[in-house]
């Protein structure tokens, strides 16, 4: 189970602990949730103990001994003062948080987000010199999300021995036909010219618009057709396995040694993620799923206020980049 500080300052963590005491009172049940959340860099926590803090408090609402992983939720970003020239990061403070949690058992695994290669190879060496492994960098991966530094970054993390966790595994459901089909079993045309679950999703009226961008194409930055020929391939592919379009895009991941963190609302959508789990793409359907994906002439990088490279922190939009 994945959550966060920041998503509802605790309020989810709340919940989580609702679902791991209902998880503990069924009789008869033997496997174990394993438990992630993160903390925010912020103007506020500049300090090692202020992370120690965050993560005792993190404790307490999940309700657990330890937390299975203790991630920071990006880098340093959050400047409300930059203008002023009050710039200075505590990356490496937040760094030296992680390993005090980590030495006094607060927490078991520690990791971080939205680190590109270059940071992500600092807080690994830092983290070292503790005795602390890094396991893991969550960052936004997918078919259609590979070309603003991400790959080069799962690579180094490949090198490194971190464990990626690619969010987005679906591009925000683009790569399952989601936001262009009303029903998953249609051809990938058909998706493509049905827009009823995109208009009756959930998402906000800047996301859909530009999924709805990403999904049908807008003849400027986005070629007409948009992900529909990569649809095809993929469709094709999961004839072949007899299985679905999600799973592909979620067993492409897989292939390239990361770890997808899907999102579930229903019972059969987890059922649907789990099929992606015991079987492999050739090495072929990978190189024809890669040039599809390239030809398409964009790069996916969130939709709205959603980005896999900024954050809305309250006084506006800050940036990250994976270099």
């Amino acid at each position: 189970m994945k959550t966060a500080l920041g998503m509802g300052w605790g309020e989810t963590e709340c919940l989580v602990e609702k679902l791991l005491q209902n998880e503990a009172d069924i009789i008869g049940t033997t496997s174990k949730p394993i438990v992630a959340t993160k903390f925010t860099p912020s103007p506020a926590r500049t300090t090692v103990q202020s992370v120690v803090e965050a993560c005792e408090k993190s404790k307490e609402r999940l309700g657990v001994e330890s937390i299975d992983l203790y991630q920071i939720q990006m880098p340093d970003i959050v400047k409300p003062m930059r203008f002023l020239g009050f710039d200075k990061t505590f990356d490496e403070v937040y760094w030296d948080g992680l390993a005090e949690c980590y030495h006094r058992g607060l927490v078991k695994n520690v990791g971080v987000s939205n680190y590109g290669p270059t940071l992500v190879s600092e807080c690994h060496k830092h983290l070292a010199k503790r005795g602390v492994p890094l396991a893991s960098n969550q960052i936004a991966f997918s078919l259609i999300g590979r070309h603003n530094g991400e790959q080069e970054t799962l690579d180094r993390c490949n090198e490194l021995g971190v464990k990626v966790l690619a969010y987005y595994p679906f591009a925000m459901g683009l790569l399952t036909g989601k936001y262009t089909s009303a029903s998953t079993g249609t051809s990938a045309d058909n998706m493509v010219a049905n827009s009823l679950s995109l208009s009756a999703s959930r998402r906000s009226v800047f996301e859909r618009q530009d999924l709805e961008r990403y999904a049908n194409g807008d003849g400027k930055l986005i070629p007409k057709g948009g992900v529909t020929p990569l649809l095809r391939t993929m469709e094709k592919i999961a004839n072949i396995h007899d299985v679905t379009v999600a799973q592909v895009a979620l067993n492409y991941i897989i292939c390239k040694g990361a770890i997808p963190i899907p999102g579930a609302r229903t019972a059969a959508q987890y059922v649907d993620n789990m099929g992606a789990l015991d079987w492999r793409l050739t090495e072929q359907e990978i190189f024809e799923l890669e040039n599809e994906a390239d030809d398409l002439g964009f790069s996916f990088d969130g939709a709205g206020f959603k980005r896999s490279n900024a954050k809305f922190v309250g006084y506006g939009m800050e940036k990250w980049s994976l270099d």
